[in-house]
């Protein structure tokens, strides 16, 4: 069993809000429960980062993790392969994923220290991970995101998976057929074009996707799809609605240990209202 403390630094303290604060409380006292059952744990834990160590305009939010907090994470992951695994993405199809903890590391967007500080980190440590890119990032000249040669180099890494984050980072359920194909088709050829591989997952932007988005997401020849939903993953997943846990800049060691435990997977039936909610006010409007 798991022990987990709830303790902040006033450092932590300065970055979360009371309603933060309430829900790593009770993740914390749910990854207590969770880990009594120890099947549960079982099954394939996808991990979502954004950037390392870059201070990016208007992150309110906290995407981007310091750079010595997300080795740290790392450093810790790899005190727990007694009971886990780490995998590349790509390999998902070859796991019975029932029968031990995976984990899988991503990163979305396509930021440019996701080539020069994460990947070294865990290259040291022989991490497999996939960058989900956005490839009008890639043209947008901006000293944040991953250039065309940027890319090239990131891709030729050992153990370096990239998939699409689609083409313009639109909410693809507003799109129209015709934008929707460009979005998933037209980002997955202009991806293999630059590295000279295939591209075969995607991740949604803003974890917009439904039926049609899947539907179309097949189409295009991906064979894997990531959404933004909380939780674990296991044999009857749709594969092209994969669970994945953010972590954020916030997360200590042992939030991110809680993390991977499954206690913050509660989060996942919040996340559901909101969109239930969403979906119809917009019905409404």
């Amino acid at each position: 069993m798991v022990e987990i403390s709830i303790q902040y630094t006033d450092e932590n303290q300065k970055h979360m809000s009371i309603k933060r604060l309430a829900y790593d409380a009770f993740s914390k006292i749910y990854c207590l429960y969770i880990t009594h059952q120890s099947s549960y744990r079982n099954g394939l834990r996808i991990l979502l980062y954004h950037s390392v160590d870059s201070r990016l305009p208007h992150d309110s939010y906290g995407i981007s993790i310091a750079k010595n907090q997300f080795e740290r994470h790392i450093h810790e992951l790899m005190n727990m392969t007694s009971f886990l695994s780490v995998i590349s993405l790509q390999h998902i199809d070859r796991l019975n994923i029932n029968t031990k903890l995976h984990i899988a590391i991503t990163f979305d967007d396509g930021y440019r220290d996701n080539l020069y500080i994460a990947a070294p980190i865990l290259l040291k440590y022989k991490i497999p991970f996939t960058v989900f890119v956005t490839t009008s990032f890639l043209r947008s000249n901006s000293a944040f995101y991953l250039t065309i040669d940027d890319l090239k180099e990131l891709s030729g890494l050992e153990g370096v998976t990239i998939g699409s984050h689609v083409s313009t980072h639109k909410c693809l359920t507003t799109c129209n057929d015709k934008e929707l194909w460009e979005e998933l088709y037209g980002s997955r050829c202009y991806l293999e074009d630059i590295t000279g591989k295939p591209v075969k997952t995607i991740s949604y932007p803003h974890g917009s996707v439904d039926n049609r988005v899947c539907n179309m997401t097949e189409k295009a020849e991906y064979k894997t799809g990531c959404c933004s939903m909380f939780g674990i993953n296991n044999q009857y997943n749709d594969k092209f609605l994969l669970k994945r846990t953010e972590v954020i800049k916030t997360d200590t060691v042992d939030d991110f240990t809680c993390k991977i435990y499954g206690g913050w997977d509660w989060y996942r039936w919040k996340q559901e209202i909101f969109e239930t909610k969403a979906l119809a006010k917009t019905k409404k409007g």
